[in-house]
């Protein structure tokens, strides 16, 4: 039996996604090799390259002008590719934090130039994100960062706001709900979340964007070489782009980004009303602000929290375990995660309050 796999990331992935690479792991459609020994060149693996974006720029709705890109590093290279391209010598980028990875994102950027913390809500309990009328934003700014959704905190932004060149890290929430990327100059996201694999970092950015990086940037480091080359400049982690095409596969399989959202409201809702329904636990983001993807929460006698894990994970209930620098528990109910597992974290929940209060 599948363990339900809360953990943040690597998380879980569909099983049928997991079925299908597992009866062409060895034998890739009657290849004689598998997808993993194959030339990032060759026609097998370039099909589905070329699938997988555009199934991507299906799902999201990408206009013109925009180039799916497929990279490596994780969303934390993005944090200095970022200012390296597309922030002059003379001018600030606006950066807001509100928690952990915005902060890593803000320290990479002031090594390498101008920030202005527009707003910062980052160490406030009960999470939250900004609100849109509160950032001090800098007039002419190259660009205004933001983290989508914040993993550790369980805070989540609802409505984006307007900027001429609006950055987001959605490694937690990409392909979660539908998009406007019009709105956005740059989208990234490390794949271990909604997207497969740890390995890979997806990268949607507006293509006039990359003409502005300096020519004192190394190659490999310029968005531009990777939009020219279709990701392909240096050898592309083959097997979890393969893992990401079977994974939009699936999402079209399953109604695309509008039935995704209605599928991760839906479990998020059930779970924050267990939550609610009771003075046992406290979840620990504001209600306007409270993740889809990442359900954070406190038992009122953190004492009891370790025990609570532990005999969760004899449910085969795994991975509740808050991240290590706030403690407490964390749900993660990724697009794969089933509505079953939810509901067994409820039933646990119900129980174990009923054992300890």
């Amino acid at each position: 039996m599948r363990a339900y796999n809360f953990s943040a990331g690597p998380a879980t992935l569909p099983e049928e996604v997991l079925k299908e690479a597992q009866a062409e792991l060895v034998d890739y459609q009657g290849t004689g090799m598998s997808m993993m020994e194959m030339s990032h060149r060759g026609k097998e693996y370039s099909a589905v390259h070329d699938e997988t974006i555009a199934n991507i720029k299906e799902l999201l709705n990408i206009p013109e002008g925009y180039s799916v890109l497929f990279m490596t590093g994780g969303a934390s290279s993005q944090f200095a590719f970022i200012p390296l391209n597309l922030l002059g010598k003379d001018e600030t980028a606006d950066y807001t934090n509100s928690g952990a990875w915005a902060i890593k994102a803000i320290k990479e950027g002031q090594l390498l130039g101008n920030v202005n913390v527009a707003a910062d809500c980052g160490k406030e309990i009960p999470t939250r994100v900004p609100s849109i009328d509160e950032m001090n934003l800098t007039d002419g700014a190259a660009y205004l960062h933001i983290t989508s959704n914040e993993t550790i905190s369980g805070a989540q932004w609802k409505e984006f706001p307007e900027h001429d060149c609006l950055i987001a890290d959605m490694s937690s929430d990409i392909l979660s709900r539908p998009l406007d990327v019009s709105k956005f100059g740059l989208i990234y996201a490390g794949a271990q979340k909604n997207l497969g694999p740890a390995g890979i970092t997806l990268v949607i950015i507006k293509d006039e964007l990359a003409e502005k990086c300096p020519d004192t940037v190394p190659t490999i480091m310029r968005y531009k070489t990777h939009i020219d080359q279709n990701s392909l400049y240096n050898t592309v982690p083959t097997f979890p782009v393969y893992m990401l095409c079977l994974v939009t596969r699936w999402l079209k399989a399953k109604g695309g980004l509008e039935a995704m959202q209605k599928q991760n409201a839906d479990k998020a809702a059930k779970l924050y009303d267990a939550i609610d329904g009771t003075d046992f636990y406290t979840a620990t983001a504001v209600k306007e602000n409270r993740s889809d993807m990442n359900v954070t929460f406190r038992i009122a006698n953190n004492d009891l929290e370790a025990e609570f894990i532990a005999e969760a994970a004899k449910q085969n209930l795994s991975g509740l375990k808050g991240h290590r620098s706030v403690g407490g528990i964390r749900a993660s109910i990724y697009n794969a995660f089933p509505v079953e597992g939810v509901d067994a974290l409820i039933s646990f929940m119900a129980a174990f309050e009923a054992k300890y209060s």
